[in-house]
């Protein structure tokens, strides 16, 4: 039974140890093998939808960013969205609904490219911090702006694909303890309201995931 509205997201077990957390390796065992002669059709849905996300990275990201950059952000959208899509499933964990695991990802990748930019293009830097055509009295609000508008990017991106997860299960959950003191109709309408949203948080899960890689790759579009 749960103690309050947010026990549901505590990462912790009976054991006192936050086991919990190892469901974040799910992913291992979710992304096809590709040493088979003879792809499955999971694998090459998966394959393909890969590709149309690394073709649409690649644009985003130019022919000035790094090799490999449009891997990292392929990768960071399939951990995030087979954690928000597991976390729809009962008695799986949902890391991304915490801000330990969300935080994580947006700070480390906002840290790697403030290091990057600002040791490889400074003066590439700088010139983000001012507008162009911006008038001579407000130029020096608008540096403090940037600057400040650049500095809660971790939080906003973080925040974001927190408090989206939280929500609907959040609403689940509320549903779903209304259901135990209800008769029997009001209960079936319930059951259907739920379904409804499951579908929802289902569609939520793979834009939250799209949402928090292009941003990224945007952040990174900007540096190189």
């Amino acid at each position: 039974m749960m103690t309050n509205l947010f026990s549901s997201f505590e990462p912790t077990t009976m054991f006192n140890m936050s086991l919990n957390w190892t469901s974040s390796l799910i992913i291992i065992l979710l992304i096809p093998s590709t040493f088979w002669m003879i792809s499955s059709r999971y694998s090459s849905l998966y394959l393909m939808s890969m590709k149309t996300l690394s073709k649409e990275m690649s644009i985003l990201l130019g022919n000035s960013s790094q090799p490999g950059s449009s891997t990292l952000f392929i990768s960071i959208f399939s951990l995030i969205f087979i954690n928000n899509s597991m976390g729809l499933f009962p008695y799986i964990f949902t890391s991304t609904s915490h801000l330990v695991m969300t935080l994580s990802l947006a700070l480390t990748i906002w840290l790697a490219l403030m290091i990057y930019g600002w040791s490889n293009n400074m003066i590439h830097m700088f010139t983000h911090l001012l507008p162009q055509n911006t008038p001579l009295f407000l130029m020096s609000f608008m540096v403090i702006i940037e600057t400040i508008s650049n500095l809660i990017r971790p939080l906003t991106l973080s925040i974001r694909l927190m408090a989206n997860m939280m929500a609907g299960h959040l609403l689940l959950t509320l549903l779903g303890n209304l259901n135990l003191s209800v008769p029997m109709l009001i209960s079936m309408m319930i059951i259907g309201v739920q379904f409804l949203l499951l579908t929802l948080e289902s569609a939520v899960a793979m834009i939250q995931a799209y949402v928090f890689t292009i941003l990224s790759s945007l952040y990174t579009s900007e540096v190189s």
